[in-house]
């Protein structure tokens, strides 16, 4: 692929703005923001069509088993359309997921591809245990018996833990790191749903305790699976993150063609100017960076980890600009929670921290690039 989304990617990207613009709208979220239990969370309905009817869930699922056979590239285009939204359905979970799936390849993982594909079933990493994504040993115990484990631990931030069928979990034998594949049904599992400052993005703490799944991978394929699964995390989010910048910013400068102050436009005044005109340059150098990991992706994914590093940090920096500058531009009305600027910054505000800081990206750069 070029720099830049192709006249098929296009027509996908049509149809699916256009599904989510009747059915899962920043307004439609509203009702499901306080509840607590996490298949209210989000309107199932809207997730079954867009899982299965316009068929995201199996989007980089291989053919072989069940699914379309798109790369990432594909799936970073839906992300940027669901962050327009805000939408709160599985979506991030199912490509991170996926993601280890693929590495690990067809043999350990073949029948939970076709699950996600055949049965739409949600599957989840489990991997955080302190404040962390990707970035420490598993202190999550597992013992081995062939290709069975039996997992005790605690794994932190969980996406969509609560609606998910199988639990990708990372574990530590007595000489080497493990990805185990849990049923969210087994004996031992305990999904505790967490509130947090997006309420729009679900997430649950998973205890497990001598709990019995099937070894995905072992030793130095399993840190293969999860390093690459961090990769695809960073772009992933960052798309996301870009759909929710490009938002913002339309949504301020529609407002400030309708907002009048001294009988003129607030548009017109060269200072606000000057401001969206920033978080434009920041939006659309974002955009770029998410474009060269799904270029990455395909045609050089020994780059995919730096591509994903600068997605990562500078989306993470946009999304949160064009966020906060849609609540100031809005003045009082901003502040209110009856305006969704609040809803946009309290996703900025936790995709900044999610899978790494911006800061956290950049040393992770200058590792790679040997800086």
């Amino acid at each position: 692929m070029e720099l830049t989304w192709s006249a098929e990617q296009e027509q996908f990207r049509t149809a699916l703005r256009g599904f989510l613009d009747a059915k899962a709208t920043v307004e439609s979220l509203r009702p499901h923001l306080d509840e607590d239990d996490p298949v209210a969370a989000f309107d199932r309905g809207v997730w079954d069509q867009l899982a299965v009817q316009l068929g995201a869930q199996a989007l980089a699922v291989p053919e072989e088993q069940g699914g379309a056979g798109a790369s990432l590239a594909e799936q970073l285009l839906v992300l940027e359309e669901l962050g327009r939204v805000l939408y709160g359905g599985p979506f991030l979970a199912t490509v991170i997921s996926t993601a280890v799936l693929n590495a690990v390849g067809p043999e350990a993982s073949g029948a939970l591809l076709r699950r996600v594909a055949e049965d739409a079933m949600v599957v989840t990493l489990a991997e955080a245990e302190g404040d962390a994504f990707f970035r420490a040993p598993a202190d999550t115990r597992a013992h081995l018996t062939g290709d069975t484990a039996r997992v005790t631990g605690v794994k932190r931030y969980v996406l969509d833990g609560g609606v998910a069928g199988v639990l990708l979990v990372t574990a530590t034998t007595a000489e080497e790191p493990v990805l185990v594949a849990v049923e969210r049904s087994a004996a031992g599992v305990e999904v505790t749903p967490v509130r947090t400052l997006d309420r729009s993005r679900r997430m649950a703490t998973v205890s497990l305790t001598e709990t019995e799944g099937t070894v995905l991978a072992v030793g130095a394929e399993a840190v293969r699976a999860l390093a690459h699964a961090s990769d695809v995390a960073a772009a992933a989010l960052a798309a996301e993150q870009v759909g929710g910048a490009a938002r913002c910013l339309e949504l301020t400068v529609e407002y400030s063609h309708l907002r009048e102050q001294f009988g003129r436009p607030i548009g017109s005044f060269q200072a606000l100017k000057h401001r969206c005109a920033d978080v434009l340059i920041s939006v659309e150098q974002a955009r770029s960076a998410v474009l060269y990991a799904a270029w990455a992706s395909q045609e050089d994914p020994a780059e995919l980890a730096v591509a994903a590093c600068v997605a990562g940090a500078r989306a993470s920096e946009a999304y949160l600009q064009a966020a906060q500058e849609n609540l100031q531009m809005h003045g009082g009305i901003g502040f209110t929670w009856e305006h969704d600027a609040h809803l946009f910054l309290r996703r900025a505000k936790s995709s900044h921290q999610l899978f790494g800081s911006p800061a956290e990206h950049r040393r992770r750069l200058a590792d790679l690039v040997k800086l």
